[in-house]
């Protein structure tokens, strides 16, 4: 019998578009997928990424056990768990896609030279991206610290992409199966305590329904450069929790988008914003590749001077929505309750922890890495970052975004606002019903008053940076 091929998946559960899985299945024999829950995987998810990881595994599983196929679930570091498996199905093969940051790095390099010590044929592949982040280089050959330029670079390479992979006929099943462990005895969702059942009605899960989203946004695709921005309607594709599990690739989303451009007559202008979005998402990952303590240390070197706060009462309460301040509390609110938050608010309510709260951006990257359903360790770490200005490409300091006038702006008609802090909105009661106990809030209290003038907090931040600078 031919020997199986074991295919490690982290962050690849689809069927369409899977390199991983299409290198697995190149192999002579069956293909056996496994998912291995390590360490490094619970330490670097907080628990809202951790719930959704779960609901990721399920879903996956349930579509491939549709196609007469199994994922099998093991636990422990990743190496002897990998020879284990090996020890016991006789595979010689072990396929899994490329992850790129700092601990999976490290982890998979171990992995891959262990193996291949072994006799192993450990094969890596790129899965996660449209390029790898060492394929886009400047003119003197070292990585782009600015977007712009990357940009320009990837559009240049567009031919590089490549075609999006249809699923396989034959997802080649072995005859027995390794033990798996249950999905239950993991418990995922544990620390999001009574948030769960919330989040999971705001949940977009599984492949099939990211495709399905997919399909639906492109045909609104024309309006997303102005849409993109509007509170009070989704104009955005909600798709990247899907992107940042695997369940649908960017790839796809972009020959999607492309093809929907090619047949239209109208302006291009959406279609090509929402192309230069799916650019940013690699620009981050082109930075964390190449600096590797982007989620942990200021980029620029300069900002380790700034004054920043460590962890206050003034981030819990920006933590619970209760700053006073309508637009940001709504924000947070949003946050916790359906575990996403419009791009535009990320903005904004991490402007206001970091210039008008005068807070280490660190203290928001941890809440939103244990809040977020889609959340990405380069794009929550260099959007921390870009906001606060000790990023790479970052905004300057001193734009520092006016909470009100956002609001006003981008939500008008004040649905936003009201679909998070009206008591009697439905939303609104779900977020009282997710937060734990030990907060002690209710609909019923009133509206604290801002923590800060707006106007202080501006020039109180300002006045921090002019005395950095000097």
């Amino acid at each position: 019998m031919a020997e199986p091929t074991i295919l490690w998946l982290r962050k690849e559960f689809r069927l369409a578009d899977n390199p991983a899985l299409v290198e697995a299945l190149k192999g002579d024999g069956p293909v056996i997928p496994v998912f291995i829950l390590d360490d490094a995987t619970r330490d670097a998810y907080g628990a809202a990424p951790l719930w959704r990881l779960g609901k990721a595994i399920e879903t996956f599983a349930a579509t491939l056990e549709s196609q007469d196929q199994r994922l099998i679930l093991r636990s422990g570091d990743a190496l002897p768990v990998l020879r284990a498996l090996i020890a016991e199905t006789g595979a010689k093969r072990v396929v899994w896609g490329r992850q790129y940051d700092k601990i999976a790095r490290k982890r998979d390099e171990g992995v891959k030279t262990a193996l291949k010590s072994d006799g192993i044929d450990a094969v890596s592949v790129c899965s996660h991206l449209m390029f790898e982040p060492w394929t886009i280089e400047t003119k003197t050959g070292g990585p782009y610290r600015v977007y712009s330029p990357f940009k320009r670079a990837c559009f240049d390479r567009e031919d590089q992409i490549g075609d999006p992979i249809a699923p396989p006929a034959d997802l080649a099943a072995p005859d027995t199966w390794p033990d798996s462990e249950a999905l239950a005895d993991w418990a995922l969702g544990a620390a999001m305590n009574r948030g769960g059942a919330i989040v999971g009605q705001y949940a977009n899960l599984g492949e099939a329904a990211a495709l399905d989203r997919l399909e639906g946004f492109t045909s609104d695709v024309a309006d997303y450069d102005d849409g993109r921005n509007a509170l009070g309607h989704s104009g955005t594709s909600g798709l990247s929790e899907n992107f940042a599990w695997g369940e649908i690739s960017t790839r796809t989303a972009w020959h999607r988008v492309r093809s929907y451009m090619a047949r239209s007559t109208k302006d291009d202008k959406g279609p090509t914003t929402y192309l230069q979005e799916l650019l940013w998402r690699e620009f981050a990952y082109h930075l964390l590749f190449h600096y590797p303590d982007l989620a942990t240390e200021n980029w620029r070197e300069e900002w380790h001077a700034f004054p920043w706060r460590d962890d206050n009462d003034d981030a819990e309460r920006w933590r619970r929505g209760e700053t006073g301040v309508a637009g940001v509390d709504a924000a947070m609110r949003e946050l916790y309750t359906t575990g996403y938050m419009h791009n535009r608010m990320r903005m904004l309510t991490a402007s206001f922890l970091t210039k008008h709260l005068m807070t280490d951006w660190r203290v928001g990257e941890a809440w939103f890495r244990d809040c977020l359903i889609d959340w990405d360790p380069a794009s929550n770490a260099m959007g921390w970052q870009w906001v606060a200005g000790s990023g790479p490409d970052a905004t300057p300091f001193f734009r520092i975004f006016n909470p009100e006038t956002q609001v006003e702006k981008f939500d008008a008609k004040g649905r936003y606002v009201s679909r998070w802090l009206d008591a009697q909105s439905e939303d609104a009661q779900n977020f009282f019903a997710a937060t734990p106990r030990s907060w002690d809030m209710s609909a019923k209290a009133n509206r604290p008053s801002p923590i800060i003038g707006l106007k202080e907090g501006r020039e109180r931040a300002l006045a921090a940076y002019k005395e950095m600078r000097s």
